[in-house]
Order: C-alpha cells, then structure tokens, then sequence
C-alpha cells in the first residue's frame, strides 16, 4: 500500500502537543484499514526517523488515529516543525 494513503493527515490538538513534549510521540489520522505495521513503514519511509511503536484508537466519530513513538529523544519535535505543526 502506497505510504502517502496510509497516513492522511498530522492530528493536532491540545493533548497531542503536549505528547510531542512529554512523550515524543506524533499523532496522525490514518487510513481506517492500515495495519500499525503498516503505519509504521509508511512513517519511517515518509519521514525517514526509527519508530518505537505505533498504537491506533478508533474515535467516536470514526476516525482512526494512530501514535507514532519515535525511538531519539526530540525528534518528534523536529518532524513536527518539518510539517509545519509549530
């Protein structure tokens, strides 16, 4: 599956900048299908930084979000300001 369909769009809110911080973790909607296998490679492909693990929840309204932990301490700060999220 083409990475680009699988991680739709960067989820930001109040809660996820304070993950960024505090856990170094980015939150992405992704595709309702995708695998967190499949999250996985299409954000170490897309962004090109080691993954620790993924973890998915599945919103009231039917969106599937998934939490990208990212293996070096502050990275996810500096993917977040590559996206434009800062």
């Amino acid at each position: 599956m083409d990475p680009y369909t699988i991680i739709v769009k960067p989820h930001v809110t109040e809660k996820t900048m304070n993950l960024i911080d505090q856990n170094n973790e980015l939150t992405f909607v992704v595709r309702r299908t995708a695998t967190k296998s499949q999250i996985k490679r299409a954000f170490e492909f897309l962004y090109d930084e080691k993954v620790v693990r993924v973890n998915t929840h599945i919103t009231s309204k039917g969106l599937k979000l998934a939490y990208v932990k990212l293996a070096e301490e502050g990275e996810a700060e500096d993917v977040a300001v590559k996206m434009g999220v800062f």
